[in-house]
């Protein structure tokens, strides 16, 4: 099920996108001790990042991780994990940060002990991009990984695009699925018009996949521009 909210700008998107994400932790402190939010990287979440760590949080209960990260040391231009370094966390002041990539380590033994290891749960907040082919998190379909990522009970998978750069690590489509609370972040006709088709039929692709899977509810935030 989707729930659309649109705005006629990216300003408008970004703050009301901040203050859900907002609402979405204080509502998951009242039954909880720790809140996890899992955030997007790219380009269209830096103002969002940027707003929500102005805005009053108890960061001291709240964990912080990412949806996905390319497989790179985390000062590299193109990691997600040094996006949310420069914008949210030297707001979030006493967050705890969580991050899903260690080039020390090999790739797979990595995602194994992150899998074997994680003590968190899935995000009660998950803030999901998208791209024009409907993948979202870093969950491509045309990687060899597709057919595992989208049926494992695990947590995080690896992933190589075939058409996008860097290996990458992901959250599998079951526990996106499983999160308290989707938000998605879009903007653009374009955009719009791979969801909308993605709802009215199911496709091979993971926002198709996601939407499709019984329970899950996916708030869009959509701007025009």
């Amino acid at each position: 099920m989707i729930h659309w909210r649109t705005f006629s700008t990216r300003d408008a998107q970004t703050h009301a996108l901040a203050n859900a994400v907002v609402a979405g932790i204080d509502e998951a402190l009242t039954i909880r001790k720790r809140a996890l939010l899992a955030v997007s990287g790219g380009t269209s979440p830096r103002a969002f990042l940027t707003q929500l760590a102005r805005l009053p949080v108890a960061w001291r209960d709240v964990d912080i991780t990412l949806v996905d990260d390319r497989w790179l040391p985390p000062d590299h231009a193109d990691s997600n994990a040094r996006l949310v370094s420069e914008t949210l966390l030297p707001g979030a002041t006493g967050a705890r940060w969580l991050p899903i990539v260690d080039t020390a380590t090999a790739t797979a033994l990595h995602v194994r002990t992150l899998n074997d290891t994680w003590t968190h749960g899935v995000p009660q907040v998950c803030v999901l991009g998208m791209g024009e082919d409907g993948h979202t998190a870093s969950l491509f379909a045309d990687a060899p990984q597709w057919p595992h990522a989208t049926t494992t009970h695990d947590k995080f998978v690896v992933v190589q695009p075939q058409h996008a750069p860097y290996q990458r690590v992901s959250w599998s489509l079951a526990a996106l699925a499983a999160c308290d609370r989707l938000i998605l972040q879009i903007q653009g006709p374009a955009k719009r018009a791979v969801l909308e088709a993605a709802q009215a039929n199911e496709q091979d692709n993971a926002i198709s996949r996601l939407i499709h899977r019984e329970g899950v509810k996916l708030d869009v935030f959509w701007s025009e521009e």
